[in-house]
């Protein structure tokens, strides 16, 4: 079983899909590292053996920031856009959409389920 930062990879993948289970490595950056490190693409990763496991290991931890960290330095850097109070960190604290979409009929992912506000009553004579 391939393990790399904490995460079992697929036995019967190619290479390059395998190994974009791992939090923070795309497609792009999985061709990359397989590349730099001589594996073939066609590889699936039951066919990897300790070397090229070794090898790309190496790559990722030296060179590719993933995983937990990734996670808590997207967070950061969240935070820190609300703590300095910009236009995009008020839009993540009130829970709206960052980039500039319409919010008078989408963005319900961001909103939350719908909440009904009761009309104006019209006046009777």
């Amino acid at each position: 079983m391939a393990r790399i930062s904490g995460i079992d990879l697929p036995k019967n993948k190619r290479g390059e899909i395998g190994l974009t289970y791992i939090f923070g490595i795309g497609r792009s950056t999985a061709v990359k590292i397989l590349i730099e490190n001589g594996i073939s693409l066609d590889k699936k990763v039951q066919e990897w053996d300790d070397d090229d496991l070794n090898k790309i290991r190496k790559h990722i931890t030296e060179l590719i920031t993933v995983e937990g960290e990734l996670r808590s330095e997207k967070q950061l850097n969240i935070k820190r856009l609300m703590d300095i109070g910009c236009y995009r960190g008020l839009r993540h604290r009130k829970g709206l959409p960052v980039r500039g979409q319409r919010t008078r009929t989408n963005s319900r992912t961001r909103k939350g389920k719908r909440k009904t506000v009761a009309g104006k009553k019209k006046v009777t004579k």
